[in-house]
């Protein structure tokens, strides 16, 4: 999706930096392999390394997919031990040898939590420039809408995910509309049953991600690496007028929260830079 211009636009070329731990370095040589082979035209370049300091010379972009994997029945909690010793690692790495203005999207589970350790042991990191992704909630809950009205999902615009990437999540859809082709409608009036709305709506997106590994047998690909292309992307090249995202930021204490923690609010993106939405 990179490679195709789905995250940075049509005209951007890229040079991609894949970096994975020494027991997959074949398997890893397999995906460079593979990108060679699909000529993409925007692909200028492909590093496949097990050197976190090779991966993350010079980056403008991470994304943070490495992580102990989430398996059927645990709690993405379960996996915050293994993981902070991963990004205390990568998070020196990247502090030292990243672009100045490097941006830094956490996918890997829990994102929050891993997000906040990154910011931990990356001091001199802007702020600003570390996020975690509810992109991909924000995006189940638009599908669960669209679903539910037999609509596209690019007719509905602006749900919110609140919080935590985790099934305390609260996805909300009270400031949500579509696009009728007659105006703009709420979703909540359009839906006409708050009882779904209200329960078995928000307790499918919080449990998406286990129904799916319970189907699959394995979590989230397609979709997660879509929503991440979504994040960087609107991130990068602004959300369109009157639209919100959801994404997992530092707080800077609105709503109430607590500031200094990774929290999910929605945010509009103009130049590069995000803004929590207020009100």
């Amino acid at each position: 999706m990179i490679a195709r211009g789905a995250m940075l636009g049509p005209d951007q070329p890229v040079i991609i930096h894949m970096l994975d731990i020494e027991p997959a370095a074949e398997a890893l040589k397999g995906v460079k392999m593979e990108l060679i082979d699909a000529a993409f035209p925007l692909l200028k370049g492909v590093v496949a390394t097990t050197d976190v300091i090779e991966a993350c010379k010079g980056v403008d972009i991470a994304v943070m997919v490495g992580g102990f994997p989430r398996k059927e029945g645990m709690e993405r909690k379960e996996v915050m031990s293994k993981n902070v010793s991963i990004y205390k690692a990568q998070a020196s790495a990247l502090e030292k040898h990243a672009a100045p203005d490097c941006k830094v999207l956490v996918v890997a589970n829990p994102a929050n939590t891993n997000a906040l350790i990154l910011k931990e042991f990356a001091p001199s990191f802007p702020e600003k420039n570390i996020t975690c992704l509810t992109r991909l909630d924000h995006n189940r809950a638009l599908g669960q809408i669209s679903e539910r009205l037999n609509i596209n999902a690019g007719d509905v615009k602006n749900v919110i995910i609140w919080g935590n990437h985790s099934s305390t999540q609260y996805p909300d859809v009270n400031h949500a509309t579509v696009d009728t082709g007659n105006g703009l409608k709420p979703v909540r009036e359009l839906v006409g049953d708050d009882c779904w709305l209200n329960a078995k709506f928000i307790t499918t997106v919080q449990q998406r991600g286990a129904d799916i590994i319970k189907a699959r047998k394995l979590s989230s690909a397609l979709s997660a690496a879509s929503a991440a292309c979504d994040h960087v992307h609107d991130w990068v090249l602004g959300t369109p007028k009157g639209t919100w995202v959801s994404m997992g930021v530092y707080s800077d204490g609105s709503y109430g929260v607590p500031p200094g923690i990774i929290y999910s609010f929605p945010v509009t993106c103009e130049k590069g830079e995000w803004s929590i939405v207020q009100g």
